[in-house]
């Protein structure tokens, strides 16, 4: 059998992929400044819904005599979890939004546009960033590589892209 030039089966695809914006079924994406003051709004309120917390309990900023670091870091942790969910749950079920994008005006949709269910929202979006960021040096390493896909034309973060969603003005 005779193959011709073309068809070498271990030649590079050929087809042409660029990120691109989507916005004709999502509406106007939400700025990347926006998205920015939004989470660093929700890392205030949950920093001093932690100080709250501390102030009448057990918790501390830093480990006490005696405790292991990686269980100080489980416990902080988890109850950094249970609070993200008590301060955002009704918001990101019912309008796809905590309480920093409420506050500018912004909300969490599926790429087509529909509404991005509450299951997608923590199960995809946010559960699978936070337990990947408690990972000495690859946790940060991922943070930063998250952070920065920003600034591709879709403006899409990589956990953008796991949960199939996108930020638009509300």
């Amino acid at each position: 059998m005779a193959s011709s030039p073309d068809d070498n089966r271990f030649a590079p695809p050929q087809a042409h992929v660029e990120d691109v914006a989507d916005t004709a079924a999502g509406g106007a994406l939400a700025g990347r400044g926006t998205r920015l003051v939004a989470t660093l709004l929700d890392g205030l309120i949950g920093g001093l819904a932690f100080a709250l917390v501390s102030l009448v309990t057990p918790l501390t900023w830093a480990p006490a005599p005696g405790v292991s670091v990686t269980r100080f870091m489980i416990t902080n942790g988890i109850v950094g979890i249970v609070l993200f969910m008590v301060l955002h749950s009704y918001l990101l079920a019912t309008r796809g939004q905590t309480i920093g994008k409420a506050l500018l005006k912004v909300r969490i949709v599926r790429r087509d546009g529909s509404p991005a269910s509450f299951g997608r929202i923590i199960g995809l979006r946010y559960l699978p960033t936070t337990v990947i960021t408690l990972i000495p040096l690859f946790g940060g390493l991922y943070a930063i590589i998250d952070s920065l896909l920003i600034f591709r034309e879709s403006r899409r973060c990589l956990h953008d892209n796991i949960a199939d969603t996108i930020v638009v003005k509300a």
